[in-house]
Order: C-alpha cells, then structure tokens, then sequence
C-alpha cells in the first residue's frame, strides 16, 4: 500500500464572483510567498506556476484553515505557498518550531517515578512517507502520534512496533490487546453505515477514531477522451468499470453508491496495474489518492496524459485508532487529541508535516 505525494492534478477553477485585487494581492505566484486568489485560479494552476507541477498537497496542508474544499477556493482568500523546504513565508523553519516546542515540552514534563507499563502503538511498513521503519522517526504519522501524546500531557513511555499485516492490526492485534494504537487509517463516514460493506462497517462498531490527523483528496482519474471524464455528479458513475487495487479502502465509493451491479468493479493487486488498465481501455476510472498516483504516473510517463475530474472529489481523514474493547483506549485517544489540537495552535503539526517531506525528499531525489 505505497503511497508518495506528489501528482499532478487537474485545474480546479476558484468560485465566487470576481473581485478587484490590489497589485500587492495580484502577485506573482512563486514559492515561499503569500498570494491572492485570482478568478480562474485553482489549487492545480498555482501550484504549476509556484512549483512547476500541478501537485497541490502541499498548499492545501499550509492552508487548512483557509481551504475547506480543494475543489471551491474562493476569489480574494490569501494562500501561504510553502517554500522549497517545507516552512511558510515569514516564519521560522520546521526544525525551529519542533525544537522550540520540545524546548518547552521539557519544561513541563513530569517528576513522577511511579511505573506504569508503556502504550504499544503498532504501524508497518512500505507506506512512504507516511510510516516505515527506515524514516526518521518512524515516518510522519508516527512522529505525529508519539509527539502528541507528549504534548497531550502523557508521561507514560510508548513503543512503536512494525506489523506489515495491516489487516492483523484490525483483525487480531488490537482486539487482543497486543497493542493499544494502530498509526493509520482511513474512516469512513459512521452516518452512513447503512451504504458500507461488511468490512468497511468494522470501522465504525469496533474502532474508535481520534480528530483527523491528515486529509488526502480523492481524484477521479480517466483517459482524455472518455465519456466518463466530466461527470459532475456521482450518478454519472453508473456503468463504469473502476479500479481499486486490492486490499484498500471502499468505503469512499460506497457511501457514494458506487457499488456492484451499479458499477463494475476491477480488483488487480496494484496502484500500477489500474493505470495500465486504464491506458488499454480495460477500465474508464482510477479514483484514488491523488498523492497515491504520483510515483506510478511518474514511473508510466503518463502524468501529462491521464486527466482529473475537475468537479468531484472526495477529501478522506486519517485518524489513529483504538479497539473499542480496551479500556484505556478511549484515554489515548483523548491525550492524542489534546496534542493533536495543541500542535496545531502552535503550528508544529504542519513542520512536522513540512519536515518529514522535506527529508523524504531528499532520500528519493
């Protein structure tokens, strides 16, 4: 289940009426800036202009607070655009921010010397650069986990153990209590439980999930020329043959009703395989995370090829998650999201973020 993050993406169209920009908020649109939305503007055209590719990941993780959907920026918002290293206009580097926030961490930690065992948090590998062993600290999510359960006032050790069964974490290992935090998963809308499979329902009766801890965009991804390429409602899916590699996440299309017999569904064991399909006409739709198709376009030549829906997407929330059978799982949750929401405030959640790509980039590159 690899997945990097950069891809190139389609041009989302900025809404809302157009306004009169100053020439201050007209700006050129270069990184390590602040730019104005201008009409006609998207995620994808400004980061092609600022970083010379339609990946927009990165604008979107500086901007949360701005950016509620990739799809509808609205004319006049003010973007932070990242500069090469990760860090924001104006501020200071990742690296400064988590030393200044461990500085301070170090101040309040406890004096207590009463054992308690230590919380065993469970992740596996080949999930770059969210997770893996080879990444410092354990990958970004990880880092996120262990370092918001320090900021969420836990004095108790944590050890962080790689099992690359992901579906054991689920199934055997946090049920059974071997471990107490799995590092991450996609959960489904529990509104909805209703329109998901068996499998996907697990998610909501026996997992309890903490605040989001990083949100990927969806893309619907096609050839140019087929009739599925502009759809601007779900419905529009019917009759389709999708791809989805086979052991991922569902539960996104099935909230959506796109599910046998209304579509076809095509099950291959790889992220590459879908696009080969889809290259030979075998399948019309690819929807997967945008940052997941980076390194295949990449690899099969065909990022300027394959084309995104401009007009649906489905922006999906990773959480860190607890069985609902242990009895202090709802304790580790309520200090991951104390942390998770004290990081934020002090924006260490996004140079953590920032840093943790910065230093996978120079690994790949």
């Amino acid at each position: 289940m690899k997945q990097t993050y950069l891809i190139p993406t389609l041009i989302f169209a900025a809404t809302t009426a157009a306004t009169i920009l100053t020439p201050q908020s007209a700006a050129a649109q270069a990184a390590c800036t602040a730019y104005a939305v201008q009409s006609g503007d998207s995620l994808g055209s400004i980061a092609q202009t600022a970083y010379d590719t339609f990946d927009y990941q990165q604008i979107f993780n500086a901007n949360r607070g701005q950016i509620s959907n990739p799809n509808d920026i609205e004319v006049g918002t003010m973007l932070q655009l990242p500069c090469l290293d990760g860090s924001l206009p104006n501020a200071a580097s990742a690296r400064e921010i988590i030393a200044e926030q461990d500085a301070i961490q170090q101040d309040r930690a406890s004096t207590s010397s009463q054992f308690e065992p230590p919380i065993k948090i469970v992740s596996a590998n080949g999930w770059a650069p969210f997770v893996g062993e080879d990444l410092n600290g354990g990958g970004m999510l990880v880092r996120l986990a262990t370092t918001a359960l320090n900021r969420g006032g836990n004095d108790r050790a944590n050890n962080v153990s790689f099992v690359n069964d992901w579906g054991s974490h689920l199934e055997t290992l946090l049920p059974l209590g071997a471990f107490d935090i799995s590092i991450a998963w996609y959960m489904p809308d529990c509104s909805k439980i209703d329109l998901l499979s068996a499998s996907m329902a697990k998610r909501c009766t026996e997992l309890d999930g903490s605040l989001p801890i990083y949100e990927t965009v969806v893309g619907f991804f096609t050839m140019p020329d087929n009739e599925y390429r502009d759809v601007r409602d779900y419905s529009g899916y019917a009759g389709a043959n999708i791809c989805r590699p086979e052991g991922w996440f569902t539960f996104d299309l099935e909230e959506q009703g796109l599910i046998e017999p209304v579509v076809n569904m095509v099950v291959p064991k790889s992220v590459t395989e879908c696009f080969e399909m889809l290259q030979s006409g075998e399948v019309d739709l690819v929807p997967l995370e945008i940052e997941s198709v980076a390194a295949t376009a990449a690899d099969l030549g065909i990022e300027n090829v394959i084309v995104q829906n401009p007009y649906l997407t489905n922006l999906l929330e990773m959480r860190f998650v607890t069985h609902k059978t242990n009895p202090r799982g709802r304790v580790y949750l309520a200090l991951l999201n104390r942390g998770l929401t004290e990081m934020r405030d002090t924006g260490e959640w996004y140079a953590i973020i920032s840093n943790s790509l910065a230093e996978f980039n120079q690994l790949t590159n």
